[in-house]
């Protein structure tokens, strides 16, 4: 197929003067056009060398050039930057105007003088013409408005040189007048003739070529035995959606507060009566509280943080015991002496508990031993929802004195400042406190070797994120035994990316081979809600893509169909099948199209994106 663009006009100021009525090649090769169709041209055809400009056969004013884009579609340029040639030969110039596709009416903004005249006496000639023809119509500005007073001014409303320049008013005004698309171009470079005008010249070559291709079934290259056709499918209006399921990290960790006691490593006895209270996991709370972190992870198991209670403060200059009267010293409404612990190996555990460090912890306060469950609850929870646990002791203390004096231990602990009012309106995002210790040694029970890479991890996030590494880690393999674990077949950047989400429950990658890596290591671990969101991302990544980079990018669109069906992205590969559908006459053309109509292929090795 082949798409004819006639352009009208020079966008350089002053045009070609009196006696210049034919332009050089020089002239033309710096123009938008030549801008446009210089990187990907091929050699020509009809006399002229390679693709350099030449005259036209019956109209010497026009200088015709072609070149080819989308593979195999030629362009083919008929170029007048003369607006004098109408006068002068109408019948010519209608003729080669009949002929054309697209129309490419050019202006520079520095010359006012040339476009009134274009305004005044070209456009009511040409308005019935085009209108009749139907035929799509760009009316480029080019050039940046002078200012006698400063800089050259780029502000499209700007007023301050209408005397010598065109107005983006009048511009406008003229392209509704045609029925014609306005564009400004400040200049000439690749970024705004690559971004703004070759966007809009190709979606209108696109559409030509559809449009082609429906009033000549019988040219079309499908109708040949050997050739692929294009998938047939109901398209609809947009592509389909790719949907991704709501986030379950809160109730992951909740999970993992009320099942997960297999891999505990606190345990929590009140400090009167020495009653086990419950246990809890070391990473959770070291990730969300900075007081736990200290007293946990600390130089010395005894070194006890810094409180910033109120009540002890008070207390502490009354009392004796203060922060160093061990078990029994510190007065009882103080945090700081409300705590103490220790971190000790091969200590009895309760049935199911894997062996390992242990740290004790002695809760002095009352307040919390009656509402430690709650409290470690809103924890888990991301430390977030203040109403909750603000309802939940009220049930418990029945004391609206008891409650203020324990949410404010609890946003001690937690190093929150009180606020006028802490509802869910102003949640944090609850899976970034996790991110605290995301590939950090801290509390870290088990070390991943990917590709001779060290990866610290912690057993207990691993297993509420994920039910493949909670039966690795939970039954009777290698993994659930041994503290360093081997990764095959995945790269140390993808299992990194997929620790990362675990932890953090957002997954960005970067580009679209290493979304589909992820893809793929999310689908051997059976993360469905990640594999989605790789969906996602790949979808977003293509969608965003240019037609002319479709064509030229090194990433094989079919080969990411045939990936996704292999690993169960259903979503994806019915989306890719519209794409391809919506933008046939960019792969058609390449070398792996004939793939989609072939029978049973075997599938490349999923290292290719590993």
């Amino acid at each position: 197929m082949s798409i004819h663009i006639v352009a009208l006009g020079s966008e350089c100021p002053g045009g070609v003067g009196s006696g210049e009525d034919v332009p050089g090649q020089a002239q033309m090769q710096g123009g938008l056009l030549w801008s446009y169709l210089g990187h990907s041209a091929v050699p020509g055809h009809g006399g002229m060398d390679g693709t350099l400009p030449g005259r036209h056969a019956l109209n010497p004013a026009f200088m015709e050039y072609q070149s080819r884009v989308f593979g195999d579609v030629r362009v083919m340029v008929q170029d007048c930057p003369s607006w004098d040639l109408l006068d002068s030969d109408w019948a010519s110039v209608r003729s080669v105007l009949e002929q054309a596709d697209i129309v490419v009416i050019k202006y520079s903004v520095n010359d006012k003088l040339a476009f009134q005249q274009v305004r005044n006496v070209y456009s009511p000639r040409l308005r019935p013409l085009l209108r009749h023809w139907g035929m799509p119509v760009i009316l480029v500005a080019v050039g940046a408005r002078l200012n006698d007073e400063g800089p050259p001014c780029t502000c499209p409303l700007c007023a301050s040189d209408w005397s010598s320049c065109v107005p983006h008013g009048e511009g406008l005004q003229l392209s509704r007048d045609l029925g014609a698309t306005y564009l400004e171009l400040p200049s000439l470079n690749n970024f705004f003739v690559g971004r703004y005008f070759a966007s809009v010249l190709e979606y209108f070559m696109i559409q030509c070529l559809k449009q082609k291709a429906k009033e000549r079934p019988d040219k079309r290259r499908g109708y040949r035995v050997n050739e692929p056709r294009p998938p047939h499918l109901d398209q609809p209006a947009r592509l389909p959606p790719v949907r991704v399921e709501e986030s379950t990290f809160p109730q992951d960790l909740q999970w993992l507060l009320e099942r997960g006691v297999q891999f505990a490593d606190v345990a929590f006895y009140a400090g009167d009566s020495g009653k086990e209270l419950g246990w809890a996991h070391a990473a959770v709370l070291c990730a969300v509280s900075p007081y736990f972190r200290q007293l946990l992870a600390g130089r010395q198991a005894w070194e006890r943080p810094v409180s910033r209670c109120a009540c002890r403060e008070r207390e502490g200059a009354g009392g004796g015991g203060g922060a160093g009267g061990g078990v029994g010293g510190g007065g009882p409404h103080s945090l700081l002496s409300t705590w103490d612990g220790g971190l000790e190996e091969g200590l009895p555990r309760a049935e199911g508990h894997l062996p390992g460090r242990l740290s004790r912890l002695v809760v002095k306060d009352p307040l919390l031993c009656v509402c430690l469950w709650e409290t470690l609850m809103f924890m888990y929870r991301g430390a977030w929802e203040w109403e909750y646990l603000e309802e939940a002791v009220a049930e418990k203390l029945k004391s609206p004195l008891a409650v203020a004096q324990l949410m404010e231990r609890v946003r001690s602990f937690l190093g929150r400042e009180k606020c006028p009012r802490d509802t869910p309106t102003s949640r944090p995002p609850g899976p970034q406190t996790l991110g605290n210790i995301f590939n950090s040694p801290l509390y870290s029970d088990v070390i991943f070797m990917v590709q001779g890479n060290v990866l610290p991890a912690h057993r207990a996030v691993l297993v509420a994120r994920c039910d493949v590494m909670a039966a690795m880690f939970s039954g009777k393999y290698a993994e659930a035994r041994s503290r360093v674990v081997p990764i095959h077949g995945v790269s140390s950047d993808t299992f990194l990316s997929f620790l990362e989400y675990l932890y953090t429950d957002t997954c960005c990658p970067a580009s679209v081979l290493q979304a589909m890596a992820v893809l793929v290591c999310a689908e051997m671990y059976q993360v469905k809600r990640l594999q989605h969101l790789c969906e996602v991302c790949v979808c977003a990544y293509l969608q965003s893509m240019p037609s002319r980079e479709l064509a030229s990018t090194g990433i094989s669109i079919i080969r990411l169909l045939r990936r996704a069906k292999c690993h169960n992205a259903d979503q994806l590969y019915v989306w890719l099948l519209h794409f391809i559908a919506n933008n046939y006459l960019i792969f058609s053309h390449k070398p792996d199209f004939i793939e989609l109509t072939g029978e049973s292929h075997t599938d490349p090795p999923t290292r290719i994106y590993l």
